[in-house]
């Protein structure tokens, strides 16, 4: 059954300070829509259940991306298409470009924010695993004043998050740091692009004279939410790549996710692509095949 208009009501209050406002006057009440990528799908199949929109796409304030000395500070409200064509999100953070790439087709990487991916709380969005594998904060704002949390905590359940009803994500700050570390990132489903990942990989490793010194593993679409493999990391950090430890790695990561069977895919074949995807990773690594 389709939606029908006149049973919603969406404003548009142009400001952040109004909308902060209109979600503190009623927590729970008002859901803020930004590029509408996820929304609009539920509203055309008649299954939003929210009835109030307030609509918080281009706020000036959500749509800068701001290079600090120590950090980059990423408005809630930048699109993909921001992300891959910024110079320092590629050069300094690529995994990011990377995911943007993945998701939907240019019109959607044109209206779709990170904001949005974060929020909407889907334990395949592409873009999640590289902000766990980065150890991103987010800043969190509401008419209070603002928070900061890690990303890596802000999932607590399937499509739930810290959020408080009357706050919203209005930036990811991503620490200059990494210019060491060699990255890789890998989807697995129907096709590249437009299309819901089965399984998807975010990686970052440093090494020194051949040993791992510090590695970073998130994963989406193999958990409630997008899963961090602290054990697998664990037991590659501070050694060398070898064949043994490759396979290790393989299970343990394949024992750390918590996949389920869907119309998309299975939980054995997840478990097990989620292993290889590691495997592939530190074979690329030992390689030199990775590029930082």
């Amino acid at each position: 059954m389709r939606a029908h208009p006149g049973d919603y009501e969406l404003v548009a209050p142009g400001t952040l300070p109004a909308v902060l406002s209109l979600l503190a006057q009623e927590p729970g009440g008002w859901l803020p829509i930004a590029g509408g990528t996820d929304v609009m799908v539920q509203y055309a199949a008649g299954e939003l259940p929210a009835r109030k929109l307030v609509s918080i796409w281009n706020l000036p304030e959500l749509r800068r991306i701001e290079v600090l000395p120590n950090e980059i500070q990423i408005g809630a409200g930048c699109t993909y298409t921001d992300l891959r064509e910024h110079e320092v999100v590629s050069r300094e953070f690529a995994l990011l470009p990377i995911a943007a790439s993945w998701t939907g087709g240019i019109a959607n990487q044109n209206r779709g924010t990170i904001g949005g991916n974060i929020v909407n709380a889907s334990p395949a969005g592409d873009s999640l695993p590289a902000l766990m594998a980065y150890e991103a904060e987010l800043i969190l704002v509401s008419i209070r004043g603002e928070r900061r949390v890690p990303y890596t905590s802000f999932h607590i359940d399937y499509r739930k998050t810290r959020l408080a009803p009357a706050e919203l994500v209005r930036a990811v700050c991503l620490e200059r740091r990494f210019s060491e570390y060699q990255g890789y990132a890998r989807k697995v489903g129907p096709r590249r692009a437009q299309a819901i990942s089965k399984v998807c990989l975010a990686a970052l490793a440093r090494l020194g004279d051949g040993v791992v010194e510090d590695i970073r593993i998130a994963m989406g679409s193999v958990a409630p939410v997008p899963l961090r493999l602290r054990e697998t990391e664990r037991i590659v950090r501070g050694q060398r790549i070898d064949p043994p430890l490759v396979q290790l790695a393989r299970r343990t990561a394949a024992a750390e996710t918590r996949p389920i069977d869907d119309i998309r895919s299975t939980a054995r074949y997840r478990a097990a692509v989620g292993g290889n995807l590691v495997a592939e990773f530190l074979g690329r690594l030992s390689a030199g095949k990775i590029k930082g």
